[in-house]
């Protein structure tokens, strides 16, 4: 496959990207610095350098894919509105240039459901809220724009990420893994890059943990 990715060089999208080459893929890379990128030289990257946020910037960059994965993310407590306004600017690219499967992480601890457990429920979660207030808020407009987007979406929904090593993991569509506090960034990747190609996901949320 043609994949697009967003966030390449932070913790999940370098993985995301390094496993995609592994696999076969041809990746497009769309980083601010390609130096910081895993595989460099590899004959099926291309880094490109634009902005997340001007979707006209980014058009060339979706145009004929077979699918967009965006990992980007908050960084740090604050983190304002880096996920919800650069998935937005990638749903407007998609849009122009007909590119239609669409995947992104966002996070499972601002969704409290079924999956949860009653501590996760009463006591985690609400405190979770307060500390990451910001980063949660960026993740829940991201949310809503992917689903009232009219793409082939799938939302991905990690629990708290580590650079642990790779193990077997859970999934669950459309609600939380019960008990999956963690996973790995490598782990977060594979089941990203899963999802990408199986279009029974498509139009619901897929939540990973341990």
């Amino acid at each position: 496959m043609k994949i697009t990715v967003f966030g390449a060089t932070g913790g999940t999208g370098r993985h995301v990207v390094e496993q995609a080459l592994t696999a076969g893929h041809h990746v497009t890379a769309v980083v601010r610095d390609p130096g910081a990128l895993p595989c460099p030289g590899h004959p099926h990257l291309t880094p490109v350098i634009a902005d997340v946020m001007r979707s006209e910037a980014i058009e060339p960059s979706v145009k004929g894919s077979d699918a967009v994965i965006s990992a980007l993310g908050p960084r740090g407590r604050g983190g304002g509105q880096v996920c919800a306004e650069g998935t937005r600017s990638i749903i407007a690219a998609m849009r122009a240039t007909g590119a239609y499967r669409l995947v992104v992480v966002t996070a499972s601890g601002h969704v409290v459901d079924e999956g949860d457990d009653l501590l996760s429920r009463l006591v985690v979660k609400p405190l979770l809220r307060r500390l990451l207030r910001e980063g949660f808020a960026d993740f829940a407009r991201a949310d809503e724009a992917v689903r009232a987007s009219g793409l082939d979406w799938t939302i991905m929904r990690p629990p708290r990420l580590t650079d642990g090593r790779r193990r077997p993991y859970r999934t669950a569509v459309d609600r939380n893994v019960r008990g999956g506090i963690t996973i790995a960034r490598a782990d977060l990747a594979h089941a990203v890059l899963a999802v990408t190609g199986d279009w029974a996901t498509i139009g619901h949320s897929v939540s990973v943990g341990y």
